[in-house]
């Protein structure tokens, strides 16, 4: 099981300062959508050329032209990319393929998805790294959370790797472990802690004995 930390709400030097702070704590780190909405994908460039032997996830929620923004981010030094579960099948296979090539990987997002037994079935055959459950923000602030459609993807998928994503904190971090994923995706339950290290070293810890 691995540990994931997603940085959405900052800007290129408080990215590096934060990665700095809990490096040696996280296998992966994620530049979320808002940082490269606001930075573009010198963030992912510039996070990869200070920290060269972390692994580099660029959220961008692909929904088109797959092949092509794969093949940018893996420019960029993305080591993973993400793409929409609602995404058109032969999207999804562009960018399985361009990965493919490029030896990046590709994970899914099931945001907005309705159907998560039949779509993870689909996507596991069209043959991504990951597929990931993930609670927006937007369901988040009314209560929800993932633990219920993580374990539907337990129970269906065979090939792909199961990550799980929002609202994760060290309190609910016990739960999401249970159900035993393979990625456990965090952000505000790290970045908005007083002290990050010790918070993402307690995270990896469990994970790590999960």
């Amino acid at each position: 099981m691995e540990l994931q930390l997603a940085l959405d709400l900052v800007n290129i030097p408080e990215a590096l300062e934060v990665i700095k702070e809990v490096e040696g704590h996280v296998d992966i780190v994620e530049i979320g959508t808002p940082v490269i909405i606001n930075e573009g994908l010198r963030a992912v460039k510039e996070v990869k050329a200070a920290f060269p032997n972390m692994i580099v996830l660029a959220d961008l929620k692909v929904m088109d032209a797959a092949g092509y923004e794969v093949m940018k981010a893996a420019e960029a030094g993305a080591d993973i990319v993400t793409i929409l579960g609602v995404a058109e099948d032969m999207t999804i296979k562009g960018a399985v393929e361009e990965a493919r090539k490029l030896q990046r990987k590709i994970l899914v997002d099931m945001i907005g998805v309705k159907d998560i037994e039949t779509r993870a079935k689909e996507l596991d055959a069209l043959g991504v790294d990951y597929i990931c459950v993930h609670t927006g923000y937007d369901l988040q602030a009314i209560g929800k959370n993932s633990f219920e459609d993580l374990l539907v993807l337990k129970r269906v998928v065979k090939q792909a790797k199961i990550a799980v994503a929002g609202g994760i904190k060290l309190r609910t971090l016990p739960e999401v472990i249970q159900a035993q994923p393979d990625l456990v995706i965090v952000g505000g339950g790290i970045t908005s802690t007083e002290d990050k290290a010790a918070t993402a070293a307690e995270m990896l810890k469990l994970v790590r004995q999960g």
